[in-house]
């Protein structure tokens, strides 16, 4: 099988993927973009020169993908992802898929039900974004804290309807609970669980509940290094166990960092200083190392856990269609 990888500027091979970053945002704005950060002119070519300043950093580490898992809700950016990529040469994967569900519910309610989302989403992965020719390469979809919500099972059905059709891998978000289930229900859906990422899964500290993910098939994603939230060194005492663990090959990582939000916090700065997509080669590297970690691992997390994601095939499952 002649396996490739959708970025904003064309296929790739998986051997062209290179070290790469599972999650990181290059702009965010709630219900955006608005026209002056998406389109030609003084506030948009600040915003490539600012961005391209950390594709440039990232680049000093090796660093040659991302994956900006921005949706439609949070401001995703095509025309900005483009000019990026154009002019840097960096590779970045976008995604569709809905973050909010009160968002979901209002655009399933106007288009006619979730298998118009459904719709939506193969059209992204498959034709393009908005008329733009520029397709995702992964599904994105999200559940909080609390319970996994009727609305939240909805979207997450979607989402393996989606990949079923497609192929396409996917990618969530959680509050460091739930990935269990969020596993389940996309693998019932038909989502083989090797095309799966278990978003922010180092919010947990516990190790079993990673364990079960792991053994299930799927991938755990260590996430958000720097991010306030949490010392990074608990974050790497959780990664360090899975790695002695023998879990190595089933771990990516990244920071969830935001290189320009809107009205959001700025990344590199007070509270958010290790918040940037250069910390895990800066920090957190010479803390696994320091734990007796080596280097071999270290390349799995970053080249060849990615590689194998993507190259993976989809096999399907038990699927039940949208209706």
């Amino acid at each position: 099988m002649n396996m490739t990888i959708t970025t904003v500027t064309g296929n790739i091979s998986p051997e062209q993927l290179g070290p790469t970053l599972m999650h990181e945002h290059v702009f965010v704005q709630y219900g955006g973009p608005s026209s002056p950060y998406s389109t030609p002119g003084e506030v948009f070519d600040e915003l490539v020169a600012s961005c391209t300043v950390a594709i440039d950093q990232m680049k000093r580490y090796g660093v040659r993908t991302v994956v900006d898992p921005t949706t439609v809700d949070l401001g995703r950016n095509i025309p900005l992802l483009v000019a990026l990529s154009t002019t840097t040469s960096f590779q970045i994967i976008c995604a569709t898929g809905i973050y909010s569900t009160a968002v979901y519910r209002r655009m399933r309610d106007r288009s006619g039900g979730p298998a118009a989302i459904a719709d939506l989403f193969v059209r992204e992965l498959t034709q393009g974004i908005d008329g733009s020719g520029v397709r995702a390469g992964i599904i994105k979809v999200a559940t909080g804290a609390q319970r996994i919500t009727d609305d939240e099972r909805e979207l997450l059905e979607v989402a393996a309807h989606t990949a079923y059709v497609t192929g396409a891998p996917v990618i969530t978000h959680t509050e460091g609970m739930h990935g269990e289930e969020q596993q389940r229900i996309l693998i019932s859906g038909g989502v083989s669980p090797e095309r799966i990422i278990i978003g922010h899964s180092c919010l947990s500290r516990d190790f079993n509940y990673h364990r079960r993910i792991i053994e299930a098939g799927s991938y755990l994603a260590f996430d958000r290094f720097g991010m306030p939230d949490m010392p990074d060194e608990v974050r790497v005492a959780s990664l360090h166990a899975l790695i002695a663990a023998g879990f190595t090959s089933r771990l990516v990582v990244s920071h969830d960092s935001v290189w320009h939000w809107v009205d959001g916090p700025v990344m590199g700065t007070g509270a958010y200083r290790n918040w940037k997509p250069t910390n895990f080669f800066e920090r957190i590297i010479p803390m696994l190392q320091y734990c007796g970690v080596h280097d071999a691992d270290i390349t799995a997390l970053l080249v060849d856990n990615p590689r194998r994601f993507f190259s993976s095939t989809h096999s399907g499952g038990n699927f039940s269609p949208i209706v």
